[in-house]
């Protein structure tokens, strides 16, 4: 009997906004270099030229240079075009150095993860695979960062389009307590009740705005606190 032939697997389908052809093509060396499984668009140039193609890109993942043709910072404008025209597509802020303030508006700005230029480029290819996964891409520390962000915002009402409260005012509380980095335990002792009511409170949290973990509720927390405030 002759092998079954194997599986393809799906290209991964990267769209690389880059301030110019060089950036585009060490990026893109970094994460398909060795692999097949990467299907890359590129987008070079100013933001507002990047901002008219981007409509005809579908992809993904995408992954935005901070810095582009235009200015130090003009990928942030790339960022919110990408979160109105391709809502669903996650993106992955690529930053000069990790700078609290940059983290901050990524993650605001609705990225999934960040990743450094002075990092090892080898860890490129994981980070997008990861993102693809529907994971954040964060280290511990700019983590951190965002929890002491959220731990200054004013209180927090989490409601839907139309208004409506997506919480009850209990799970708001467990909430907030999960923003500003207490454990279960702590959480328990702060509102006088059980661990596993805390587990309860939590489950159902995830289940109504759709995350699966503790980090993925502090991002879709960060990310909404424009409408919050």
């Amino acid at each position: 009997m002759a092998p079954s032939p194997r599986r393809l697997k799906t290209p991964i389908n990267v769209l690389v906004v880059a301030p110019d052809n060089m950036t585009a093509e060490l990026l893109t060396n970094a994460f398909t270099r060795g692999r097949s499984n990467f299907a890359v668009t590129t987008l070079i140039g100013a933001s507002h030229s990047v901002s008219d193609k981007l409509l005809r890109c579908k992809s993904d993942v995408a992954l935005i240079s901070e810095e582009l043709e235009d200015g130090s910072q003009a990928g942030f404008k790339i960022l919110q075009k990408l979160r109105g025209v391709h809502n669903g597509t996650p993106a992955i802020m690529l930053l000069k150095s990790s700078r609290a303030d940059s983290v901050i508006d990524a993650f605001r700005e609705g990225a999934r993860g960040v990743f450094y230029r002075n990092a090892s480029l080898k860890a490129l290819s994981k980070c997008i695979r990861t993102v693809h996964l529907g994971q954040i891409w964060v280290g511990n520390e700019d983590l951190e960062r965002l929890v002491n962000a959220l731990h200054h915002t004013k209180p927090m009402h989490i409601t839907d389009a139309t208004g409506v409260a997506l919480l009850t005012e209990r799970e708001e509380d467990v909430v907030r307590l999960v923003a500003d980095g207490m454990k279960n335990r702590a959480i328990a002792e702060k509102l006088e009740v059980t661990e596993h009511s805390i587990r309860n409170y939590l489950y159902r949290i995830f289940e109504k705005l759709g995350v699966s973990t503790r980090v993925e509720l502090i991002l879709y927390v960060f990310s909404q606190r424009d409408q919050m405030n």
